[in-house]
């Protein structure tokens, strides 16, 4: 999954993960991506595992995101960064979330799934998320090293770690998280599913998360060489993604959506 448009390379995919290989069981994550004039949308899902049809749940979440997002933010890309931004994101969550559960009916539980969006409009990057996805940010640099920034994540919904919200919790809307952010020095964005969390992001002694620098900065550099993203790029990215290295950080699915900025001529 590539693509070279609306100024950005962007690349990615989800990979089974070794519990699901071993059981023959298909991959629950899924992304998704889209542009239309100077606005792209990228999208991450991570399918509940112990609902049967939660792989089918996340390929359909990030397919109604990047269809719903690019339309409305396409129309409003020349909107000023903040509130309006907001509220963009929140009023086109809600209307993917309403086909979603029509679409899946009364079984919607079976097709749970997390969310995470990204919107790239030339003035400003929204960013909405329900669930436990996350997004790292490319911008600036100090001291000749590149600056990594996570996002805000949605807070816990639930005193113990592995609990999360899904698309369809009854609660849902209570832990939407957006962020609207104006900055032209971004030029590169990884979304990823909460698989490759522990390669993807460190915890200091303080408690805090921060982005894993290392690991990070490699994603974005291989994208970074100018042209279409090449089949040996492509296989690279499952290699790792499938590396006994990350699999023994994490065995489950695992998704990485990544975009970088095309230089600017």
């Amino acid at each position: 999954m590539a693509a070279d448009r609306a100024g950005w390379r962007i690349h990615g995919m989800s990979v089974e993960g070794y519990r699901h290989r071993r059981d023959g069981l298909p991959c629950q994550d899924a992304c998704a991506h889209t542009d239309a004039g100077p606005v792209a949308v990228l999208a991450v899902a991570d399918g509940a595992g112990s609902r049967p049809r939660s792989d089918e749940g996340s390929r359909l979440a990030v397919e109604l995101a990047a269809e719903h997002f690019v339309r409305r933010a396409a129309a409003q890309a020349a909107s000023p960064p903040g509130e309006a931004v907001h509220a963009l994101l929140v009023d086109t969550y809600r209307e993917v979330t309403k086909v979603f559960l029509e679409t899946t009916g009364a079984s919607a539980a079976d097709f749970a799934t997390t969310l995470t969006v990204v919107v790239l409009a030339p003035d400003w990057l929204g960013h909405l998320s329900v669930g436990d996805g996350f997004v790292v940010l490319r911008a600036g640099s100090e001291d000749g090293e590149r600056q990594f920034h996570l996002l805000p994540q949605p807070v816990a919904a639930g005193e113990y770690s592995n609990e999360t919200v899904f698309l369809t919790s009854p609660d849902a809307a209570r832990w939407v998280h957006t962020d609207c952010v104006a900055d032209p020095g971004i030029d590169g964005v990884l979304l990823s599913t909460d698989g490759l969390a522990q390669a993807a992001l460190s915890r200091s002694g303080g408690g805090a998360t921060t982005p894993n620098a290392s690991f990070v900065d490699a994603v974005f550099r291989s994208l970074d060489t100018p042209g279409p993203v090449s089949e040996a790029a492509h296989d690279n990215l499952a290699a790792l993604l499938r590396s006994d290295r990350l699999t023994a950080l994490n065995a489950d699915d695992k998704t990485l959506l990544r975009a970088v900025r095309r230089t600017r001529r």
